[in-house]
């Protein structure tokens, strides 16, 4: 006797994939997930390959997770997937000490972030001639 599974959280025509513990700061990596937003999934891949931001690739990746988990566990088609949110979370700072001149110590943060990236599946409009 297990307790009864948990609703799932996302509708039936969503999925989504969470990148954890990254290391860059959350400022940098939302300006890359700022670019994809709201975007067909098609045209965001082609805006990531070609970003000239480091922690583009890395995004990429998880985009790209984010549409296998649509095709293979929801059953979704993947020609009519959209970036429908793609947000930024902050992690763990490490903190780190940098010795300066005449003896004294600045401090370094190293930031990590979170990426969740969830993707829908919208009906084509067709217009009526």
């Amino acid at each position: 006797m297990g307790k009864p599974k948990a609703p799932r959280r996302l509708e039936d025509n969503e999925a989504r994939a969470v990148l954890r513990t990254i290391r860059v700061s959350p400022q940098k990596l939302n300006l890359v997930a700022q670019l994809i937003r709201g975007k067909k999934v098609a045209t965001a891949l082609a805006d990531l390959e070609f970003s000239r931001k480091r922690i583009a690739g890395t995004v990429r990746k998880t985009l790209e997770s984010a549409v296998a988990n649509a095709e293979n566990n929801h059953d979704l088609d993947v020609d009519a997937l959209v970036v429908a949110e793609a947000y930024v979370g902050k992690s763990i700072v490490m903190k780190r000490f940098h010795s300066r001149g005449r003896g004294r110590a600045s401090r370094i943060q190293k930031p990590f972030s979170h990426l969740t990236i969830v993707v829908r599946e919208v009906e084509e409009k067709v217009e009526a001639a």
